[in-house]
């Protein structure tokens, strides 16, 4: 992504209050915050606007994100009708886009949509409550436009809590590197989990640790592993994320943890210090590294 400066406005004062953010050079503005906050949310007169709108939570039973992407020709509107109307108890944060020079048309927010919500489904980091959608069609021109108005968008979304959009690193082990996708390459130190013959590799990441495709995983897990640790291998073997192959579990893509210790009892099935868990390949543990 190109270099940005962002414009964030705490309306309230809070920091986790109602916001807006915008980037410079942009034509574009968020609004965002909590549920709890709804009835100021829509007071707001960007809000009675044609906008994509995000509701964002946590699913109760596997701890999951979890994301509903809307849109409509008045966002405020649309969102009264969901408090009203819709049983959302995921529902605790809400997050929308409009333009500044009320250019996005009913086709455009229809095709930001659709294009948000395929992204959101291949990521495969957040429960999308949409079904996949096709968008709107558009002349060439204007999708190039919408295009670089989602960019703008993803670049926005980390800010305001929603994290699941970002792309993610490409890894190559063998030369011992990640690179962000639009950037400069930056060296990363591979880390090793070794656990009953099986190996894993990984890095720190943005968001926490990033396990490698091909790691693996062992099958069984001891009784008190933690419960998110076992609703997480069911949630990723439904998502192909792992597969079962002679015993061990395998990671058919990488995938990013909370933290180190969350990808460690991922790995061994059973509680772990990720701090001593991983290591370099000449044994040295995370907790020795300077970063």
């Amino acid at each position: 992504m190109q270099p940005a400066t962002i414009k964030l406005f705490l309306i309230n004062g809070s920091p986790t209050g109602l916001r807006t953010a915008e980037i410079s050079n942009w034509t574009g503005k968020a609004i965002a915050g909590p549920r709890s906050d709804l009835d100021d949310y829509l007071k707001r007169p960007e809000l009675a606007t044609p906008g994509v709108y995000f509701l964002s939570g946590v699913d109760a039973d596997s701890g999951e994100p979890i994301l509903y992407i809307g849109e409509a020709e008045n966002v405020a509107k649309r969102l009264k009708q969901h408090a009203k109307t819709e049983q959302k108890d995921y529902w605790v944060h809400t997050s929308a886009f409009v333009s500044k020079d009320d250019n996005l048309t009913k086709a455009h927010i229809k095709y930001i949509e659709g294009k948000l919500i395929q992204q959101a489904h291949a990521s495969k980091r957040v429960i999308v409550m949409n079904s996949a959608s096709s968008g709107s069609s558009l002349p060439e021109a204007d999708r190039a436009e919408m295009d670089v108005f989602i960019e703008r968008m993803i670049q926005l979304l980390p800010v305001l809590g929603i994290h699941h959009f970002s792309k993610p690193a490409i890894t190559n082990p063998s030369v011992k590197k990640t690179v962000q996708p639009d950037s400069p390459d930056t060296e990363r130190t591979i880390l090793y989990c070794k656990v009953k013959g099986l190996i894993a590799s990984g890095t720190r990441s943005e968001d926490g640790f990033t396990v490698f495709k091909d790691s693996q995983a062992v099958e069984d897990i001891v009784k008190s592993c933690p419960a998110g640790t076992v609703k997480l291998r069911k949630a990723l073997v439904e998502k192909g994320i792992i597969s079962l192959q002679d015993g061990s579990y395998i990671f058919t893509e990488d995938y990013e943890f909370s933290s180190p210790s969350a990808a460690g009892a991922f790995i061994s099935g059973r509680s772990t210090n990720g701090l001593t868990a991983w290591v370099t390949e000449d044994n040295r543990p995370l907790k020795d590294l300077k970063s």
